[in-house]
């Protein structure tokens, strides 16, 4: 008797650090460990992957512009003769986790929009969508004025992102932006380093707007709802493993 009683219980231990495990492989596949990085993929859209532009269209067009390219599997722009090629997102997105990888030329600018309403009246994505600096911080000159507002990584004049944790021109940089409406906060990472966050409406939101060039454009952030833009500022850059996560 005892050894049936022994043999039973070591089947119920055993079956118990089954289901142990089995939560914990659960939990871990499920967690978002940092803002913006999540272990589970299948949570995720692949808006470029190396291999096809299909997910982007060019700003007030319904193709994609052709300096735009893919180049050892990344998405590059090289400046043509005209400027104003930005490229969109086909698709809206309100809430949101976005992370790709981005690189910028010698002395180059570019950036990241989101909140982009596609419009005749707004000849340029900017206009409407607020934007994350990528900038080569050594030596474009943008780097050197607005007290920081305008370096890499920056909400573009209006929060700085610390200079130290941007990599050099020519170099992979990664950006995580998260974007959410609802709870009223948006995130930006740089190289899994230092988060700064800000309101997306509102009082605190109105005034950072009211301090900056921003303050008298009509549509500028004023769509929760937009696409995701990057930008043409007449310099070569280059984004890859572009990817984003709906909240």
């Amino acid at each position: 008797m005892a050894r049936i009683t022994l043999l039973v219980c070591l089947c119920f231990l055993v079956a118990c650090n089954q289901t142990e495990k089995k939560s914990q492989e659960k939990a871990e596949t499920e967690k978002v460990s940092s803002p913006g990085e999540t272990i589970n993929e299948s949570d995720w859209t692949i808006l470029f992957d190396g291999s096809s532009l299909d997910n982007w269209r060019g700003y007030l067009s319904e193709d994609i512009y052709p300096e735009w390219t893919i180049e050892d599997d990344a998405m590059v722009f090289t400046p043509g003769k005209e400027g104003g090629k930005n490229i969109i997102s086909k698709k809206t997105y309100t809430n949101f986790i976005l992370s790709l990888e981005w690189k910028i030329s010698e002395a180059g600018n570019s950036g990241i929009f989101w909140g982009v309403h596609e419009s005749e009246k707004f000849s340029e994505a900017y206009m409407t969508g607020p934007e994350i600096q990528v900038l080569d911080n050594a030596k474009h000159p943008d780097s050197f004025v607005g007290n920081g507002i305008h370096k890499a990584g920056s909400l573009y004049d209006m929060i700085g992102y610390p200079a130290d944790h941007i990599n050099p021109a020519g170099e992979w940089n990664q950006c995580v932006l998260e974007v959410n409406h609802t709870t009223n906060i948006a995130r930006v990472t740089m190289n899994e380093k230092t988060t700064i966050s800000f309101p997306l409406h509102g009082i605190e939101w109105k005034k950072m707007v009211a301090n900056s060039k921003f303050k008298d454009w009509e549509g500028f952030g004023k769509y929760p709802t937009g696409y995701i833009g990057l930008q043409d500022h007449s310099d070569k850059v280059s984004f890859r493993n572009i990817r984003i996560k709906e909240l």
